[in-house]
Formats: C-alpha cells, sequence, structure tokens
C-alpha cells in the first residue's frame, strides 16, 4: 500500500493518541514532540479527523485530543481518507487496466476502489 506523509503522519497521530491517553486528552504539543511533527501540521491533520468523527477535542488548560471510540474500532483506512488521501492498495487505476496483470483486471483491482469509498 502506498501512504502520503500526509496519511502517515495522521496514522501516527492516532496511534500516539491511542498509546499515551489515559483517560485524559492528549495534545498536540505531546504529540508533535513525540512524533517528530510540525504542531502547525497536525493542527490541520487533526480539523480533518475530528470532523470525520474520528476524535473529540477538549479546549482549554490540559486540552487536547481523545480517540472518539477504542482505538480497535478505527480501521486504518478511515483515518487515511478523513485526512483526504487516495487509499491506494493495488497500482491499478479506475478502470484502465494497464497496471493490471496481462491487460486484463487483477484480482485485487476492485479493492482499491471500495477503501476509496467509491
Amino acid at each position: 500500500m502506498k501512504m502520503s506523509t500526509k496519511g502517515r503522519y495522521a496514522v501516527m497521530a492516532m496511534i500516539d493518541i491511542g498509546q499515551n491517553s489515559t483517560g485524559a486528552p492528549v495534545s498536540l504539543a505531546e504529540i508533535a514532540e513525540r512524533q517528530e511533527i510540525s504542531q502547525e501540521y497536525l493542527e490541520q491533520l487533526f480539523g480533518k479527523l475530528r470532523r470525520a468523527g474520528l476524535v473529540h477535542s477538549a479546549r482549554g488548560p490540559g486540552g487536547g485530543y481523545m480517540l472518539a471510540k477504542s482505538a480497535a474500532d478505527i480501521p486504518m483506512a478511515d483515518i487515511i481518507v478523513a485526512v483526504d488521501e487516495p487509499l491506494r492498495v493495488t497500482r491499478c487505476e479506475g478502470d484502465a487496466v494497464d497496471g493490471c496483470v496481462k491487460g486484463e483486471q487483477c484480482c485485487a483491482h476492485d479493492c482499491g476502489l471500495r477503501l476509496a469509498g467509491r
């Protein structure tokens, strides 16, 4: 599977929350420091993750983000799609078969389309 930097950072940040939340929100500053990702970049990603219903935010002192549901119930595909990244698990492109096997659709051809929500 090919994943962009944006998708990879979103997944890393969500895993960080899952590992470091003790029932309290995790601040973006903490995630940024641990994962060596710009806090400004995380703010952009978390706006999208929040709108997708994957995280809840808490404001004020001690504020930050918490997972909206159990980590086991959040598929990685949902995180990637939430930050507007196409999810490519095959080398195929839409209905084209040029990148498939011997000029025909490969056995995984439709997987990428289903994961992308098409």
